[in-house]
């Protein structure tokens, strides 16, 4: 059994390794086929950090993209916890842990990589971290 395991591998890797161009290569000459024209990506402009309102008490804000994300939240208020790193990181350098409520949570829950935007008081988690309660929650697909 092991050595059919091992046998697959071989075969999956050597399979990963060979010349998708049927073991030509580019370098043969004015018979060679062309390099495909690719487009080049657009810059995207990141997205805006969200900034507080006059009248939110201990307010912050933070932008970055998005490293954790907690779907299910453990006392089933249905909120969402997102984690971002941001240059100000409100629960620890670079970090800034964000709870978003029910009623501000987006369509699509975002993924790991999105970017975030968010503004509110600074608040104690349920951990003793500091986390934004988000008042204003913005989020673009990567």
């Amino acid at each position: 059994m092991l050595r059919i395991v091992l046998i697959a591998l071989v075969a999956v890797a050597v399979l990963a390794l060979w010349p998708r161009d049927g073991g030509e290569s580019e370098e043969r000459g004015p018979a060679a086929r062309a390099p495909e024209a690719t487009e080049t990506p657009r810059a995207r402009r990141p997205l805006p950090r969200l900034r507080c309102r006059d009248g939110v008490p201990e307010c912050a804000s933070a932008r970055g993209r998005v490293v954790f994300v907690e779907r299910v939240d453990p006392d089933g208020d249905g909120d969402l916890h997102v984690v971002v790193t941001s240059r100000r990181g409100v629960t620890l350098r670079g970090l800034t842990a964000i709870d978003v409520s029910k009623d501000l949570r987006p369509r699509r829950d975002p993924r790991a990589g999105d970017e975030a935007s968010a503004m509110g008081p600074v608040q104690t988690g349920s951990f003793g971290q500091s986390q934004i309660h988000a008042l204003e929650f913005r989020v673009r697909r990567r």
